[in-house]
């Protein structure tokens, strides 16, 4: 990659020079990274936890359960595919968006500015239906805090980035469509 001048006054420069300087490594939400996989392990391995959990309440509500559990899975599956794909190469693990990335805000993101994040939350909304599960609903509560904290970190780097963001925010949900 060819070295700039910084004498040089293009146009290209001059958005380089408008641009915040990258954070340090470390500094891009690795640690939020991180965190988002122990929350997922802990949600897989924790054991179902309910003391009032009969199978008096468990055997007539076992259809109503299966269907929600179902119909959360291909929303899960539908948002997160769809983000996916919308995203194409700006697709990163990281909150911090990638050098030269483009906002997207056509497609799912239209409905919802973060639906990898709200794929996780229906998918895990429909196993604490399913089991009931008073042990997987807190973490439910804990995912749902610490999504909303890393999509609101991601979005102020998607400010700094492009400033358009914050009106196209005003107009978007955040984490789940129609409601927040």
């Amino acid at each position: 990659m060819p070295e700039s001048n910084p004498s040089d006054s293009s146009p290209a420069n001059a958005a380089q020079a408008d641009r915040p300087p990258p954070p340090r490594q470390g500094k891009r939400g690795e640690v939020l990274v991180a965190l988002q996989v122990a929350l997922v392990v802990a949600f897989l391995f924790t054991p179902p936890w309910n003391p009032w959990l009969t199978p008096d309440l468990l055997e007539p509500t076992q259809t109503p359960r299966i269907a929600i559990l179902v119909l959360c899975g291909v929303i899960a599956l539908a948002i997160g595919g769809l983000g996916v794909l919308k995203l194409g190469s700006n697709l990163t693990p990281l909150p911090y968006p990638r050098d030269g990335n483009r906002l997207v805000t056509q497609g799912i993101y239209a409905l919802i500015r973060h639906p990898l994040y709200s794929s996780q939350l229906f998918a895990a909304l429909g196993w604490v239906v399913y089991s009931l599960s008073l042990s997987h609903l807190l973490l439910l509560v804990i995912g749902f805090v610490f999504f909303d904290y890393k999509a609101s970190r991601e979005e102020a780097w998607l400010t700094e980035r492009h400033p358009e963001y914050a009106d196209y925010a005003r107009g978007t949900r955040k984490l789940i469509p129609w409601w927040y």
